[in-house]
């Protein structure tokens, strides 16, 4: 429970509330940041963490006269759901102030919080804001932000709070968009947060396995998975299979004859992150993920990869692993260097070399592979985009237009890629250890 105190109060005040997995987290970056865009599961509980975010930021307040709002999308939705909430977890402070009327609360310390609905955006207008929160983002009309809440914001230097469930790719989706590029270059004045129903573990396993049968595969993705995507019909790679890959895990003896293979894709540009991905087989192992390394302390990594790894083939992007690759072959190292924009193999069926390595990712996802449960990997697999030229191949939007639409390149889902360019076999070295092991054995 948050035991405030602010020198307008006579008393220290105790707001009834207890956060939990994953709210804990959400209220600390909300503390942090002036914008946040939090993405939810149905039945979270987003709706009472911004209400009480809303609380302590007004009772920490000590400015004269400070003003928050909560904005939904309809008053009567407001009244049902929200006002409750205010007054259940102001309930056991001192001096507080209901107007039922106005849905307004005025605190001990003399600051309100009025909840309204978007359906009355007009309400708005000409008065100022220290925080406001706009709830199911997705139905509310942007004009509201940008029109009337932003200019409300301007005066007291206001935060502005975004939350709400996927319902395809509309306003919601396009600021989703926006704050992750923003997270890259104002790291202090942006957060997004994505917390689907199978990583916060507040619907159980059994639960979430009853509404999954019992509800439609999109609006499951869409509604308890966080994917904007799920109508989309243009995304090479769908939520539900790098999930069912997550839950797939391969024992050594399962794997031991397929070849091990490693993928390296250093950075582009500054905010673009160096990975080295390991795979043998039908599993793929946790990546090896920096930032802000240069190319000849990237070489280093690599090659310690390589010695306790031993792979049968290292593929590197060519694009900007130039250095890499030479340093690595310095160092006597045999590793292979992809250009993405090369032919692909399979002439016939991929516009590129990029294209190959993305599409037979997704037969290996869908046909048995593994993979890392990983946030991160998971938002980049999602990411990419897919079409067919004139002749009938396929191909992929370019790492440009995906960078302009998503603010970030699929640094970890390349990585991964890499160990696609060309079929591997194991050395026949190991291959002959194997065999002699078992035939001592027996």
């Amino acid at each position: 429970m948050p035991r405030l105190k602010n020198q307008k109060l006579s008393q220290t005040v105790v707001i009834p509330y207890k956060p939990r997995y994953p709210q804990t987290l959400i209220h600390d970056a909300l503390e942090k940041h002036r914008f946040n865009v939090l993405v939810t599961h149905r039945q979270m509980g987003k709706t009472v963490c911004a209400i009480n975010h809303l609380l302590k930021s007004a009772l920490k307040n000590q400015r004269p006269a400070a003003r928050y709002f909560y904005i939904s999308p309809f008053l009567k939705q407001t009244k049902l759901i929200a006002w409750d909430y205010v007054k259940r977890f102001t309930a056991p402070l001192p001096r507080i102030k209901l107007s039922e009327s106005e849905l307004c609360v005025q605190l001990p310390n003399e600051a309100k919080i009025w909840l309204l609905g978007a359906d009355n955006p007009d309400a708005l207008r000409g008065t100022y804001a220290d925080g406001v929160v706009l709830d199911e983002y997705a139905q509310i009309k942007p004009d509201v932000f940008d029109e009337i809440v932003r200019p409300m914001l301007l005066s007291r230097e206001g935060w502005a709070l975004f939350t709400g469930t996927p319902k395809g790719q509309n306003q919601f989706y396009d600021l989703y968009q926006q704050a992750s590029k923003a997270m890259a270059v104002q790291s202090s004045q942006w957060w997004c947060g994505v917390f689907p129903a199978d990583q916060t573990g507040i619907i159980s396993e059994t639960e979430l396995a009853n509404i999954k049968a019992h509800t439609p595969e999109h609006l499951f993705r869409q509604e308890y998975l966080c994917d904007f995507t799920a109508d989309a019909e243009d995304v090479l790679i769908s939520l539900s299979d790098v999930i069912q890959a997550e839950e797939r895990k391969y024992s050594s003896s399962e794997i031991r004859y397929a070849p091990k293979i490693i993928g390296v894709d250093p950075a582009r540009f500054g905010a673009d992150r160096s990975v080295i991905f390991r795979r043998q087989g039908l599993q793929s192992f946790p990546p090896e993920v920096f930032s802000k390394t240069d190319q000849m302390t990237l070489a280093s990594r690599v090659a310690t990869t390589i010695d306790s790894f031993r792979p049968d083939a290292v593929f590197i992007d060519a694009g900007c692993g130039g250095g890499v690759i030479d340093r690595l072959r310095q160092l006597g190292f045999d590793v292979i260097e992809v250009n993405f924009g090369s032919s692909a193999l399979k002439t016939g069926q991929y516009a590129n070399k990029r294209a190959e390595m993305w599409g037979e990712m997704r037969k290996w996802i869908s046909g048995g592979g593994a993979l890392p449960v990983s946030a991160q990997l998971r938002a980049d697999l999602c990411s990419v985009r897919y079409s067919f030229d004139a002749a009938g191949k396929m191909k992929l939007e370019s790492k440009e237009e995906l960078k302009a639409r998503c603010g970030k390149s699929p640094d970890l889902a390349d990585a991964l890629a890499l160990t696609f360019a060309m079929p591997v076999l194991k050395r026949k070295s190991e291959i002959s250890s194997f065999a002699q092991t078992e035939y001592n054995v027996i």
